[in-house]
């Protein structure tokens, strides 16, 4: 008996089969092989054609069923992970409108805000637990009011697995924490946001069905299956964001738990179990996969653009030649907590929502020509990105969520002992280092949806711990360099 995990993200769909017994990945793959192409007609936008995660769909299906030899029969639940935020409109006919306007599209930011001003804060953090910002209501109300002969023409709004669900089953649904993202999501009423869609002129009808989370979903059509080489019936049991669907894989369900990525950027996604928010929104707040009226899981999200792509900027202009991201960690290493009184402050890859959507750049600071070399910036940046962590993790304990443990994958930042030293160190919690990723998480996410396990704990008792990372016995070197840290932030952004 298998499960089936898709991950539809904007540079390939992925996919994995997972042994429901072992819980073992049996087959993964990913396509495109070169990255997906992202359209930006103008600067600030960006867009990808629906039909194009349809095409990837299906050639990583053959290949893992061409690799792992299952029988498709023997596949007895589907689930998703997806790029969050984005936008699909579609006819009567269920053919898209037009491409889709993706996550990372900054075009309807004035539309969010000015929603914003004029239904009022408390409104807006009161009800939605965020501002509208940039995110999928605030995206069609730009169709709305930049393509009209669009908008009249649209039957359904969704996200790109509920599109991808659809072609597969028929039926056009959604969840809470997909309308969450959507900036959809009344907490208070724990109903979808009347409110804003009244404010923006939406139809009521304009939105899909909406399922729990995990439930049965849908089944494969005979002509889906056909395409794909699955078999008819199959049920679709479960879908997720990327960020709540990382959690999940990383076995993150209850308040106080938190799961981390630090890729090219990084993320805090911490589970909260109250209805808060930041009233200065620097945090997004959505559904978290184990959501409902009753059982309040609330996703609390933190990002930080300058993350790994700070590391490379160091690897390419202040490591020597040839120097791996091994030996970097060597050097830094070599170096005292606090990095000698250097100090980096990460933001140089655009504003931050973390710092009230404030662009302030990179800075070094406290460099004494006679005393500090390339080793210690080379602390000094994994510290900075540790230490904007902090800041996030920190805004998430003032909403009243607890941090006790921190779950994250073995990968990316995580595979440096200073990075993840620094960060059991300043936070005082216990890190977590697991082998896992999202596309298997939303294979067991549908085994949870199917009944086929009877909780999170069964569906990932096998998860595989790589690592745990205890915080040291002395943790005031840590706090005192997060401090300075803190005080020179302050000071770039003239507080």
């Amino acid at each position: 008996m298998y499960l089936l995990g898709y991950d539809i993200g904007t540079s390939s769909v992925k996919a994995s089969l997972v042994d429901a017994s072992t819980g073992k990945c049996v087959a993964t793959d990913f396509y495109p092989k070169q990255e997906a192409p992202i359209k930006a007609l103008k600067q600030g936008w960006a867009e990808q054609d629906p039909e194009s995660w349809w095409k990837h769909l299906k050639d990583v299906t053959a290949a893992i069923l061409a690799s792992s030899g299952v029988n498709p029969k023997d596949i007895k639940a589907i689930g998703f992970s997806y790029q969050m935020h984005g936008l699909v409109c579609i006819d009567k006919e269920r053919r898209p409108l037009r491409d889709s306007i993706i996550w990372c599209d900054s075009r309807a930011v004035p539309y969010g805000e000015k929603a914003f001003i004029e239904l009022g804060a408390d409104k807006c953090l009161g009800h939605l637990l965020n501002s509208p910002g940039n995110f999928t209501a605030a995206k069609l109300q730009w169709v709305k009011q930049n393509e009209p002969e669009i908008f009249e023409r649209i039957y359904k709004i969704m996200l790109p697995a509920d599109y991808i669900a659809m072609k597969m089953t028929g039926e056009i649904v959604t969840t809470p924490e997909g309308l969450s993202e959507m900036m959809l999501w009344d907490f208070r009423n724990n109903a979808p946001a009347a409110f804003l869609m009244d404010y923006y002129g939406y139809g009521h009808d304009i939105l899909p069905r909406v399922v729990p989370t995990f439930s049965d979903q849908g089944h494969l059509t005979a002509e889906a299956a056909s395409e794909l080489g699955l078999a008819e019936g199959t049920p679709i049991t479960y879908r997720a964001g990327d960020q709540p669907n990382n959690a999940l894989s990383l076995n993150v369900f209850e308040p106080g738990e938190i799961a981390s990525t630090a890729g090219t950027s990084g993320v805090v996604y911490g589970v909260n179990g109250t209805v808060d928010y930041d009233p200065l929104s620097r945090v997004n707040n959505f559904a978290h996969v184990n959501h409902d009226g009753e059982n309040v899981r609330i996703g609390v999200l933190a990002c930080i653009n300058g993350t790994g792509i700070l590391n490379s900027w160091v690897k390419r202009n202040i490591a020597p030649e040839g120097c791996s991201y091994n030996d970097m960690n060597r050097l830094a290493a070599e170096v005292p907590v606090g990095s000698e009184g250097v100090s980096i402050l990460p933001f140089g890859n655009g504003a931050e929502r973390l710092l009230e959507n404030r662009q302030i750049g990179c800075s070094m600071h406290g460099i004494n020509f006679n005393v500090h070399d390339r080793r210690h910036i080379m602390r000094a940046a994994q510290e900075g990105i540790v230490f904007s962590f902090m800041y996030g993790i920190e805004i998430m304990q003032q909403i009243g969520l607890p941090v006790t443990k921190i779950h994250a994958g073995h990968a990316n930042m995580f595979l440096s002992p200073v990075f993840r030293d620094t960060l059991a160190g300043v936070t005082g919690a216990v890190i977590d280092l697991f082998d896992t990723d999202g596309s298997v998480g939303a294979a067991k996410g549908a085994g949870m949806g199917a009944g086929i396990y009877r909780d999170h704990n069964e569906a990932f008792a096998t998860l595989d711990l790589i690592e745990q990372i205890t915080p040291p016995a002395d943790r005031a070197p840590y706090l005192e360099a997060y401090a300075l840290w803190k005080e020179r932030l302050a000071n770039e952004l003239g507080r």
